[in-house]
């Protein structure tokens, strides 16, 4: 792991691997190592150089607690690429991450090959406007949750039925989730103020990179129709929907996404 100052900040990243830049964006509250359970293992044999980074508010990089923007993260995952050397980049991103692909995308096309973007969404919807206003209020009021009430309703906010039903598998999740607790970091908590935004719909319409948008079926807090729209808005884009996952699709269904992410880099 290596720590840069780029744009006035520390920011922590990661890379493994030779060949084509592969830079991976995470999401609200996640660290870049969440990529390495099954992202960076399948592109690395595939042939690519990966690069994961902890984004701002993420430790070791600068948590800024005093607020950041979108604009923020885009400038930071800008400058990682030119720092790495090595771009144009194929850039993929989950939640918060997707958003800050699509909109480097639009602002900076010189630097991204190839758009992925999974649990798209190019506006809010009135209940995850009252999910984020309600985290925030958590965590300002100093409540914790219980870790087993909290591992609970994450499980059930972003995970599949078909995980929820198989007992050993949930299992797990359940003890990953209580471990994690329900309290966040002041940083985390600055990444939450960016999850209210205005519709993003109509400026996605003159994205011109090659695009991905991958929704999860499953998706109660991004619901697929959301990703939908962003393909849907941006010219030529191609949508895939991965059944049989929640939110985190991308750990519940590894294999599928990781197939979609290497034909698409293969065949663009």
């Amino acid at each position: 792991m290596a720590v840069v100052v780029l744009n006035g900040i520390r920011l922590s990243y990661q890379v493994k691997g030779s060949g084509a830049l592969v830079v991976l964006v995470m999401g609200t509250g996640s660290a870049g190592r969440v990529w390495h359970l099954h992202q960076v293992p399948a592109l690395v044999a595939a042939g690519y150089r990966v690069a994961t980074v902890d984004n701002r508010g993420i430790p070791p990089s600068d948590e800024c607690a005093s607020g950041m923007t979108i604009d923020d993260l885009v400038a930071d995952t800008a400058a990682l690429i030119e720092h790495l050397g090595q771009g144009p980049a194929r850039v993929v991103g989950t939640s918060l991450g997707a958003r800050v692909v699509q909109e480097l995308a639009l602002a900076r096309p010189d630097l991204v090959s190839h758009a992925v973007m999974m649990a798209a969404h190019g506006r809010t919807t009135p209940v995850m406007d009252k999910l984020s206003v309600g985290e925030r209020a958590l965590h300002d009021a100093g409540i914790e949750l219980p870790s087993m009430y909290y591992a609970a309703i994450t499980a059930l906010l972003n995970l599949s039925p078909q995980t929820l039903s198989d007992r050993s598998a949930v299992q797990e999740w359940l003890d990953l989730f209580e471990l994690s607790g329900s309290c966040i970091s002041v940083g985390v908590r600055a990444q939450l103020e960016m999850e209210h935004f205005s519709d993003r719909l109509a400026a996605y319409r003159r994205i011109r990179v090659p695009s991905l948008v991958i929704g999860f079926a499953d998706d109660l807090m991004i619901p697929s129709y959301l990703s939908r729209e962003v393909a849907e808005a941006i010219p030529g884009a191609h949508y895939e929907e991965i059944q049989g996952c929640g939110h985190f699709g991308y750990l519940e269904r590894p294999a599928e996404v990781n197939e979609l992410l290497v034909k698409f880099f293969t065949l663009t």
